[in-house]
């Protein structure tokens, strides 16, 4: 069940996206550290109302946020779409423990659901260079790679920005 998450989820998020940070450092992906995703960013997403998780038997083992605000970082980039009329994904997280059985799928295919049914031009994200499982996650999903971002904060690498046209 996916539903909007709530303060008293804000715990369990954080749980999770520390779970997958040292998930992916395992992995030698340095995407996400101590520094973020973090409590502010989460707390921010609820107070907007775009946050959202994935429970499954009354525990949430996952979240993603469904934002309408565009980052500066994301103003240079050649969208496929004029931006007025978008949506755009973040954090999107899925505890290590249930990865690999479609979990992910189905909060993207919810994010996808709900920028139809509200008449979105596009959903807009990016991804960490370095997490090729990821690219392909988006890529297999019908996202169009466009052109690299950075992150100072969070890499010296490129973070890779797509675009799911409607």
């Amino acid at each position: 069940m996916i539903r909007k998450a709530t303060i008293n989820d804000i715990d369990s998020i954080i749980e999770i996206t520390k779970a997958c940070a040292a998930h992916m450092i395992s992995k030698n992906i340095f995407q996400w550290n101590e520094y973020y995703p973090n409590n502010l960013a989460f707390t921010k997403d609820l107070h907007e109302d775009e946050l959202y998780v994935l429970e499954l038997k009354n525990k949430i083992i996952g979240s993603i946020t469904i934002s309408t605000f565009m980052d500066e970082e994301y103003i240079p980039v050649n969208w496929l779409t004029p931006n007025n009329n978008n949506i755009y994904i973040h954090r999107l997280a899925v505890h290590p423990n249930y990865q690999g059985k479609g979990y992910a799928q189905q909060l993207m295919q919810f994010a996808e659901n709900y920028s139809k049914e509200n008449n979105y031009a596009s959903i807009r994200l990016d991804t960490f260079s370095q997490n090729k499982r990821n690219q392909k996650f988006y890529e297999l999903r019908g996202y169009k790679k466009l052109e690299p971002i950075y992150f100072p904060k969070q890499s010296e690498h490129p973070f890779h920005c797509y675009e799911l046209v409607f």
